[in-house]
């Protein structure tokens, strides 16, 4: 299991439970998706294709269903400074249910992915209400995911992981043009939470390079809340400004800000979208890069996800309507490409793969990574 194919997955999940529980009461439409999305930076690469396809039963009633693929090569500074470069597939299914009753929209779903290392099932339910003549629209999610972690040659290593997260979020529209969201979530996860495979250094003048290393270890339990505000504001050239704040901490001592700035602009037959997003977080209470001697501490990481750094994203995504009067089934569709560069700055993780004199002066870690979307969408 590798720590980007874990974002990844819980990121994704994170997207559908957000689109899921600030829902109006409106069915999805029908509509079907072909992606393939390529993820390039720090010696990994993830890739793979992805099918959603969303049906309309009747007037109340809806149903989707999503099958996505990430196949993933590491040769990242964990591996290459600790273990050898890997390969392995992570395969996930869903499958979703929207019922609308009246100004009320119920939506439930059960998410299952599979890698030769860990296994995760999720299951999660939303309810939004619309009041005050649509204007407003408040909705509560709930998420329940079981996992099992594993490792690659060791069949007795099973080790579970619950997690748990509510959400609860209110839409208002402000004015003819303005639109404003507020999200706030709660998560806790209990078990086993750290990678199996990574390892903390700590100071050993016996040894040449001046450390040695041993397994990681995680406290049991983690809780995290986080709040979101978000703006979006329509121009009157039919392009719209968006704008949203995130503020994130948690009970190993992570606190965390996001902002994001975005613009969307038509023309003509096409859509084009920019971003720009900034994030950073301070190091988790139990991390370091250079622990001082063996069992320093109760709990040891050298997670880089859980060090002090910064990121900034840059980001564009191009949309062309398609003429697809020829085909009488079809409504209308898109040709989507989408690409981010991301760029992170760590604060105190530092590149083993330099060899210096003194352990905890080698460099500080730096990663750019591109992520790059193509899909297809139809309406039917």
């Amino acid at each position: 299991m590798t720590r980007g194919a874990s974002l990844r997955r819980w990121s994704s999940l994170a997207l559908l439970l957000a689109a899921a529980t600030v829902q109006s009461a409106v069915l999805p439409e029908d509509r079907a998706d072909v992606l393939y999305h390529r993820y390039d930076g720090g010696g990994i690469t993830i890739q793979g294709p992805s099918v959603l396809v969303r049906k309309k039963l009747g007037e109340s009633y809806s149903v989707s269903g999503n099958y996505y693929v990430d196949a993933i090569s590491s040769a990242s500074i964990d591996v290459v400074t600790q273990a050898s470069p890997y390969k392995e597939k992570r395969t996930q299914y869903s499958l979703g249910t929207d019922l609308l009753h009246g100004k009320t929209t119920y939506s439930a779903g059960f998410i299952t992915s599979t890698e030769n290392d860990y296994d995760a099932q999720t299951a999660f339910a939303s309810i939004s209400q619309d009041l005050f003549g649509d204007l407003t629209t408040i909705s509560f999610g709930y998420t329940r995911g079981w996992d099992v972690v594993g490792m690659r040659d060791n069949p007795d290593f099973n080790e579970p992981t619950d997690r748990r997260n509510w959400t609860l979020g209110i839409s208002q529209v402000l004015t003819r043009n303005m639109l404003m969201g507020l999200n706030v979530e709660t998560s806790e996860s209990e078990g086993f939470l750290n990678n199996p495979y990574r390892q903390v250094r700590y100071a050993d003048p016996a040894e040449p390079q001046g450390y040695s290393l041993q397994k990681e270890r995680y406290p049991h339990t983690r809780t995290g809340n986080a709040a979101a505000l978000q703006l979006k504001y329509y121009l009157p050239w039919r392009a719209a400004l968006d704008g949203n704040y995130r503020y994130y901490d948690d009970t190993w001592g992570i606190r965390a800000h996001t902002a994001r700035l975005g613009y969307t602009h038509p023309w003509r037959s096409w859509t084009f979208d920019g971003h720009v997003r900034h994030y950073t977080q301070n190091a988790a209470d139990f991390y370091s890069d250079l622990f001082p001697y063996y069992n320093a501490q109760n709990f040891l990481a050298r997670d880089r996800e859980l060090a002090t750094f910064n990121s900034l994203t840059l980001g564009a995504m191009a949309t062309w309507q398609l003429n697809t009067s020829r085909f009488g089934w079809i409504q209308r569709g898109t040709l989507n490409l989408s690409w981010d560069h991301l760029h992170i700055s760590y604060d105190d993780y530092r590149d083993l793969r330099v060899e210096t004199p003194t352990p905890g002066s080698e460099p500080l870690y730096t990663l750019d990574a591109n992520v790059m979307q193509f899909f297809i969408s139809i309406w039917f």
